[in-house]
């Protein structure tokens, strides 16, 4: 399933994939996936991700 909420997210902060991925220390193709339903990230790179954008669990993983 797509993770639009990820990518809204995202775009949001006006960050590409490029910049979101050196953030958390993962390659662009690694948020890529993880945005088209591709890949399930860790927990530990989601909670990365949420503290980036500055979003809870709940509102970027969790439906």
């Amino acid at each position: 399933m797509k993770n639009l909420r990820l990518k809204s997210a995202r775009a949001a902060m006006d960050l590409s994939q490029e910049e979101l991925a050196h953030e958390v220390g993962v390659s662009r193709q690694t948020i890529s996936a993880i945005e088209k339903g591709d890949y399930n990230p860790t927990i530990r790179l989601c909670i990365a991700i949420c503290k980036v954008l500055n979003r809870t669990l709940d509102e970027l993983f969790w439906e």
